[in-house]
C-alpha cells in the first residue's frame, strides 16, 4: 500500500483500463504451474539462476536494461500457455487482480502471433481469453473488449496472414443476439475481436509498415491504436496518426519533445495510454516524475493511466495510481479529470459510460471532505 493520505480513493475510483497485455500478467508463480501442467521445459538453474523458482524469477524482473531485455523474458515464459484453459487462467488472474484495484472496464491487448508461430491455433488462444472475459462480466461486473495486435519486429507478411484468419474466421463480425440498433460501439462490443493494435520492439519497425492491415480494419470498422512514443521519436506517433488513422496511442511519453504534434493529440481529443511503472522498469525515464503527467495534464493531453505487462513491472493499475501520486501529489480534481478522460476514451456504448461516470461521482462525493 502506497502512504499517501489519499489511497483509499485512488482505490475505490472506477478505473479504465486500455494499455494491458494479457501475456504479460504470467506472474511467476502461474508461469511454473502452467510448465508443470504441460511439461514444458523451463530453463535449468546451472542455464538461467533466474528459473530456480517462482521466487528468483520474480527478483530477476526487478531489474531490465530496455525493452528488448524485458521482451526476452516475455517471450521464453509465453511458451507455457498450450490449452484454450491457459489462457482463459491467464487472463482471469488479470481480472480478478485488476477488479481488487477497481478496473471496471478494461479493453486488452493479446499477440496471436505469439502463439501461432508454435504451433498454438488462433482459435485456442481466442476462446479462452474470452471465456474469462464473459466470466468476469457475469461474476466481477468487469466489461472488457479484446484488441488483436501485430508484433512488429516480425515480417508485415506476418501480420497479414494474422489479419487473415481473423476475417476468415469470423472474429470480427457482430455475434448474434447483438444489439443491432445500438449504433457502431455496441455492435463492436459483440464482436469477439473489437480492435487492432500494435506492439513489440518499437524503434526501426515504423508503423507505415502496417497500412494495410490497419486500412482494412477501418473498412471493418474496427477500433485502432498503436503504440509509439515510448522509444521510438515523435514522428513513431505522427506516423501511427497519418498513415495508420489510429483513435489512441499507445504510451507516447515522447509527444512532449513535438511542441506541433501535442496541439494537434489535444486538438484531435486522440488518447494516449500512459504506463508510468512501465516506463520506469524499461528505463525510459529514471523517476516517475519524469513520466509528463503533469506537462500532459497542464497541456490538456488527454490520457489513462495503466499497468502495460504488470507481472513484470511492477503490480498492476493501482499501483501505478500510487506511483503517479507520490511523484505528484495530484488533487482530488485532477484525477477526476483522468478518470473522467479514461470513461470518454473507452470503447464502450453511452450507457455504459454513464453507469462509471456515476460511479465516479459517488467516489468523489465519498471522499470530498476526506
Amino acid at each position: 500500500m502506497c502512504k499517501s493520505p489519499i489511497h483509499n480513493f485512488l482505490a475505490e475510483l472506477p478505473k479504465c483500463e486500455h494499455h494491458l497485455h494479457l501475456e504479460g500478467c504470467l506472474s511467476p508463480a502461474l508461469l511454473f504451474q502452467l510448465a508443470a501442467k504441460n511439461n514444458i521445459a523451463l530453463p535449468s538453474p546451472e542455464q538461467d539462476a533466474a528459473y530456480q523458482s517462482p521466487a528468483t524469477l520474480a527478483k530477476r524482473y526487478e531489474y531490465f536494461e530496455n525493452l528488448e531485455d524485458f521482451l526476452q523474458c516475455y517471450y521464453r515464459g509465453i511458451a507455457v500457455l498450450v490449452t484454450e484453459q491457459d489462457f482463459e487462467m491467464l487472463a482471469w488472474e488479470y481480472f480478478t487482480t485488476a477488479r481488487r484495484d477497481g478496473v471496471r472496464h478494461a479493453e486488452v491487448f493479446f499477440d496471436p502471433q505469439s502463439h501461432t508461430d508454435r504451433g498454438v491455433a488462433f482459435e485456442t488462444v481466442v476462446a479462452g481469453f474470452n471465456a474469462a472475459r464473459s466470466r468476469a462480466e457475469k461474476e466481477l461486473g468487469v466489461t472488457s473488449c479484446l484488441i488483436m495486435c501485430f508484433l512488429r519486429h516480425l515480417p508485415v507478411s506476418s501480420a497479414a496472414q494474422t489479419m487473415q484468419t481473423a476475417i476468415e474466421g469470423g472474429y470480427f463480425e457482430e455475434s448474434r443476439g447483438g444489439d443491432h440498433d445500438g449504433g457502431q460501439q455496441q455492435q463492436q462490443q459483440q464482436r469477439a475481436i473489437a480492435g487492432l493494435g500494435l506492439d513489440s520492439s518499437e524503434v526501426g519497425f515504423r508503423p507505415e509498415l502496417f497500412v494495410e492491415q490497419y486500412r482494412k480494419g477501418q473498412e471493418l470498422g474496427l477500433h485502432r491504436t498503436a503504440h509509439g512514443g515510448e522509444e521510438g521519436d515523435p514522428t513513431y506517433i505522427s506516423g501511427a496518426l497519418d498513415t495508420l488513422h489510429v483513435e489512441r496511442i499507445d504510451h507516447g511519453i515522447r509527444l512532449t519533445e513535438d511542441a506541433e504534434l501535442l496541439q494537434r493529440v489535444v486538438k484531435e481529443g486522440v488518447l494516449l495510454t500512459v504506463c508510468p511503472l512501465s516506463n520506469l522498469c524499461l528505463q525510459a525515464v529514471k523517476s516517475i516524475d519524469q513520466v509528463p503527467i503533469r506537462t500532459f495534464l497542464k497541456a490538456g493531453v488527454k490520457f489513462s493511466i495503466n499497468s502495460d505487462d504488470p507481472a513484470y513491472f511492477r503490480g498492476y493499475i493501482l499501483n501505478n495510481y500510487c506511483a503517479v501520486q507520490e511523484a505528484f501529489d495530484l488533487s482530488r480534481d485532477e484525477w477526476r479529470i483522468i478518470v473522467e478522460n479514461s470513461i470518454h476514451g473507452s470503447w464502450i456504448q453511452e450507457k455504459r459510460k454513464a453507469e462509471l461516470l456515476g460511479l465516479l461521482d459517488d467516489c468523489l462525493s465519498k471522499y470530498a471532505d476526506a
